[in-house]
């Protein structure tokens, strides 16, 4: 084996230019392939992770019967909630875990209305993660002792014509399905540049809502924020085995919408890839084919001399195999310092949009800058790929310098 894997180094290099200008082709569409999926990671951890903490957390955990009514946000107490809590802050990936309480309800004032979701949080344990806080326009977030104040949207405060100070009223449901009005102080504005969609999103303290909505000491969920997208399955199969009383969700769950443009975005960077990997596979079949005509006495040859037909097949294929490889290891190295070096520096896309109303939604759950990502084992697998369609793109002009008879080789001109 070793004397057919020397043949096959040795034949690579007689044409070194050739060798050279496949080796680039594969290293290049590895440096493309490996900084795009980077850059689609890290879009997809700022858009999706920013997305999870602003709608809840990557996990939540609710009573039973829940998620069959997710939409209604029914008012179900969760049990054991300090359990909960201490089993999930002792897994790894856990930044935040915390209380919540979520309800629908009616926010108004003198010059209008809209139709909110009322979510109640404990703003000493959410406010160091939450978008709403880190995107405050005016006043201020939410303290632990606050009663009657309330935290909204730019877009919602626009709708009202309101300003930090003033008073709205904020109607929600209870525990028992009735309804539960009060007056509230609007103490800080954010703006997160998701226009009709920011309208909806309300925050109060977590103390003011168990007392309003017949919830004393109780709350309706615990949302759990990760690291990373994509940790969630391992938390819930570590989790939701201690608690078979409980519903445990990630958000794709709960809400399929994001899941499907998660899956969307992964789907269209795998076709991407595998077309920069097939340019690679293409420089590498068009050499091979040329190394096939270019040394058809010298098959013969090998034929005359005893070689089988599958020998000289499996000459091409490691021919083919080892510029895959090195084509692989330049490009890996290559891709792997070129994503540690933009990872640090980011990209900043600020100087595309004047203001974030021009940003639209994706650009405003992205924010400012965009940090890509890969992980080693990825870059690593992708390096595996091309070395295998080195080797596959080998594979027919292999079968055909194995098919010719020696005699005809011999004569060939």
């Amino acid at each position: 084996m070793y004397k057919y894997i020397k043949i096959a180094w040795r034949n690579m290099w007689r044409n070194w230019r050739r060798t050279v200008i496949a080796s680039i082709a594969i290293i290049l569409s590895m440096i493309l392939l490996i900084f795009f999926q980077a850059f689609m990671d890290g879009m997809d951890q700022s858009i999706y992770g920013n997305t999870v903490r602003l709608y809840g957390g990557n996990v939540l955990i609710h009573a039973p019967g829940y998620r069959e009514k997710s939409t209604r946000l029914p008012m179900l107490p969760v049990a054991d909630v300090e359990a909960v809590l201490t089993a999930v802050r002792t897994q790894p990936n856990v930044l935040v875990a915390s209380r919540r309480i979520n309800t629908g309800g009616l926010i108004s004032n003198r010059n209008a209305s809209h139709a909110v979701n009322i979510t109640a949080i404990e703003p000493d344990i959410e406010a160091p993660i939450s978008l709403a806080a880190e995107h405050l326009v005016t006043g201020r977030f939410l303290l632990p002792d606050d009663d009657n104040n309330i935290v909204i949207g730019q877009a919602l405060a626009d709708h009202l014509n309101v300003t930090v100070g003033d008073r709205v009223s904020l109607l929600g449901r209870r525990k028992d399905e009735s309804m539960r009005e009060r007056s509230m102080t609007v103490v800080g504005i954010f703006n997160l540049g998701l226009g009709e969609a920011e309208k909806s999103l309300i925050f109060i303290n977590l103390p003011t809502a168990q007392t309003l909505y017949n919830l004393r000491g109780e709350v309706t969920e615990v949302a759990v924020v990760l690291e990373k997208i994509g940790q969630e399955d391992a938390l819930i199969d570590s989790i939701a085995p201690n608690f078979p009383n409980h519903e445990v969700d990630s958000i794709y769950t709960l809400r399929p919408e994001f899941a499907e443009a998660l899956a969307t975005d992964r789907l269209f960077g795998l076709l991407f890839g595998t077309i920069l990997l097939l340019m690679g596979g293409i420089g590498i079949l068009n050499l091979m084919l040329m190394a096939v005509f270019e040394r058809t006495r010298e098959m013969g040859v090998l034929a005359a001399l005893g070689m089988k037909g599958w020998q000289i097949m499996g000459l091409f294929v490691m021919e083919g195999a080892f510029i895959g490889f090195i084509g692989a290891v330049v490009g890996c190295v290559f891709s792997w310092l070129l994503v540690a070096w933009v990872g640090q520096q980011g990209i900043d896309f600020s100087s595309f949009y004047s203001d974030l109303d021009q940003a639209g939604e994706i650009y405003a759950l992205m924010g400012t800058h965009l940090y890509p990502a890969i992980a080693t084992s990825t870059i690593m697998v992708y390096g595996l790929v091309a070395i295998f369609v080195g080797a596959l793109a080998s594979l027919i002009p292999a079968w055909q310098a194995s098919q010719r008879e020696p005699a005809e080789s011999l004569h060939y001109v």
